[in-house]
């Protein structure tokens, strides 16, 4: 027998609170460039934790050290790919 592959028709991400101490980036457009990167990354990929059913997550670590002068794009991009790469299954996990 085969393994169900089917995808979650709704993903929805819910993030409390996200501090970014040290950086000088705009929040708004940091927030916007993650929003933008997760769903891409989702859209791609999938959220293979969420394969089999719900899932939750209190806290995602993996994301190594960022230079504060990022921009904001860019440092969007990089909060999504650990919060993505948490999501499937790589670095840790808590919750």
């Amino acid at each position: 027998m085969g393994v169900n592959r089917r995808r979650p028709s709704v993903i929805r991400v819910e993030i409390g609170e996200l501090v970014l101490d040290g950086f000088r980036a705009d929040p708004e457009r940091v927030s916007a460039a993650f929003e933008r990167e997760l769903a891409r990354l989702v859209r791609l990929h999938g959220v293979p934790l969420a394969a089999n059913g719900a899932v939750t997550a209190d806290t995602l670590t993996g994301l190594g050290p960022l230079p504060p002068d990022l921009s904001a794009r860019r440092l969007g991009q990089e909060l999504a790919r650990a919060v993505h790469e948490g999501l499937s299954g790589h670095g840790e996990v808590t919750g």
